[in-house]
């Protein structure tokens, strides 16, 4: 039987709310296809860091290093700047790993009403593959004459050839598998160096792929076409700050941000890639128990897809639908009453429930 090494960080707030029925919904799976899963439990989080001064230990990365995966709750709470937080654990794994693809499924599924009362499930569903390494999030910059009228800070953007190719090469091959359509978010009009260079290598790979339409948009009627037609896109490829903003956006369209699953991927498999649901740790609604678990389950499957557990991966996502359809169990942010146990323990029947079929 083959055995996977999952690291697990559950993190702060809600993540330490839907990661148990994340874990719960991929045992019923790996057990009805006839694998195993252990977990080790990594305690970092923010109040790791308010006890201790870092969000991970100085050896943590390399603690991390041998697991197959990394199975990711959220982090952020009150008392720790996000900047901290991010860059104290999520960020360094990220870049550490060479987990250069940050892969955002946005589809409008049966059963959860869409705020854009004109749509109806399956309409939407594309994919947005975020640049996860470089871009507007690095470490170039400071801040000058602190505390005083002439204080400033500076901060710099980095593209490279590397960073812009192998993205845009992966949203291709993406869009290969899915309708044949990649959309490039820019705005080469205002940000007059990094924005073309990145339209430059959008042109140069896109030849590679003839068969592929290929279009960009500047990331501000590019926002406003994701609410007036979403049903235009496939894949939607952008760096590391507007792939970030589109997620969010997106997520919205679809219903709720509870409903937004990804993946931080190292495509060469060289490293662990890691896998968390879009939202935060949501301080407002923490220890309420009402968290829908839905976007870290989603994860969770695709976690089992990119280990090669392919048919353990769909047969999570066909639970998660079925369950979505019936209206029955849901979470407050989608309608209902439930908790997130009840969510969770809803899609783990259910694929417990067609295994005893089979």
């Amino acid at each position: 039987m083959k055995n996977y090494k999952i690291a697990v960080i559950e993190g702060d707030g809600i993540g330490r709310e839907v990661v148990p029925e994340g874990i719960r919904v991929l045992e019923a799976a790996a057990r009805r296809f006839d694998f195993s899963l252990s977990w080790q439990h990594f305690n970092w989080s923010c109040e790791t860091y308010l006890s201790t001064g870092r969000m991970m230990p100085e050896d943590g990365l390399e603690q991390l290093r041998p697991f197959d995966a990394i199975f990711l709750g959220a982090v952020g709470y009150p008392g720790v700047p996000d900047h901290t937080s991010l860059w104290g654990l999520l960020i360094p794994i990220r870049r550490a790993f060479k987990q250069y693809v940050n892969l955002r499924p946005i589809r409008l599924l049966e059963g959860i009403k869409s705020p854009l009362s004109d749509r109806k499930a399956g309409e939407i569903d594309f994919c947005i593959v975020r640049e996860n390494n470089e871009g507007e999030y690095s470490e170039v910059g400071g801040r000058l004459h602190r505390n005083t009228d002439l204080e400033m800070a500076i901060q710099e953007t980095v593209f490279t050839r590397q960073g812009c190719d192998r993205i845009m090469t992966y949203a291709f091959e993406l869009a290969q598998a899915r309708k044949s359509h990649v959309t490039s978010a820019t705005k080469s009009n205002g940000i007059v160096f990094t924005m073309p260079f990145w339209d430059e290598r959008f042109s140069a790979i896109s030849k590679k792929y003839p068969l592929v339409k290929a279009d960009q948009y500047h990331i501000d009627i590019l926002s406003a076409h994701f609410v007036s037609h979403p049903d235009r896109f496939d894949v939607v490829v952008g760096s590391n700050l507007f792939g970030d903003i589109l997620s969010d956006l997106g997520a919205a369209v679809v219903g709720s941000m509870g409903l937004a699953p990804s993946a931080n991927l190292n495509p060469e498999r060289e490293f662990p890639s890691m896998f968390e649901p879009v939202h935060g740790s949501a301080p407002d609604i923490a220890g309420k128990k009402i968290a829908n678990p839905v976007a870290q389950i989603w994860s969770g499957a695709m976690m089992l897809d990119h280990l090669g557990e392919k048919k353990a991966a769909r047969a999570v996502e066909e639970a998660i639908f079925r369950v979505l359809a019936r209206r029955d169990p849901l979470t407050p942010d989608i309608g209902g009453k439930a908790g997130t146990e009840d969510m969770g323990k809803a899609i783990a029947a259910e694929i417990s429930a067609v295994a005893a079929k089979v």
